[in-house]
């Protein structure tokens, strides 16, 4: 959330940030438009969650995903000149579950995240929201991204749908969602 304090760090109105999460939602948008199934009845499509963060920990709210990592050892950052980054996002959205976790250095950490809820006991403060509002659309995934982008130490959080190719941006709580016919319209006239 935005502090209006002097000395607060605003990470996502840096434009090392906003490209970091232009990359992220980029590559996103490239996986859903190169995926020609999504209007087959069971066709699972790929699927993933980004997160952006600024904090040192996430122990206070997300648990390790078990054997669900990020390869490193193929792509340790987000680059949008790398080919590696689209590569590595392609594989692990058909292949792994959970959050993949950024820091806003670019760095992407290795082990995948399950986000607890934001509300009651695992919200971290008093001004975290708790209320956010849902869309009719919205799975677990996309709920959890709502919710953990509420969080301070978030900057925002980016999903691709398994289900229908939508890919959306969530900041403090609120959202901007592309379904797949929307996606790169100003591109495609």
């Amino acid at each position: 959330m935005t502090d209006p304090h002097p000395l607060a760090i605003d990470y996502g109105h840096h434009p090392p940030v906003r490209e970091l999460l232009d990359v992220v939602r980029y590559c996103l948008e490239d996986l859903s438009l190169g995926f020609d199934r999504w209007d087959e009845p069971a066709a699972h499509g790929p699927g993933a969650y980004f997160a952006v963060v600024s904090g040192r920990s996430l122990r206070n709210y997300a648990d390790a995903m078990g054997e669900n990592v990020w390869p490193t050892e193929e792509c340790w950052r987000v680059h949008g000149a790398d080919p590696s980054f689209y590569e590595t996002v392609r594989d692990v959205s058909r292949s792994r579950d959970g959050a993949v976790v950024v820091g806003v250095d670019n760095v992407i950490q290795r082990q995948m995240v399950r986000f607890r809820d934001l509300s009651g006991i695992d919200a971290a403060g008093p001004d975290e929201r708790t209320g956010v509002e849902y869309a009719e659309w919205m799975g677990s995934r996309h709920m959890s991204a709502l919710e953990t982008s509420a969080r301070d130490e978030v900057v925002a959080t980016v999903t691709l749908s398994a289900e229908d190719g939508r890919v959306t941006v969530f900041r403090d709580g609120t959202f901007d969602a592309r379904t797949r016919d929307e996606l790169a319209s100003e591109w495609r006239g």
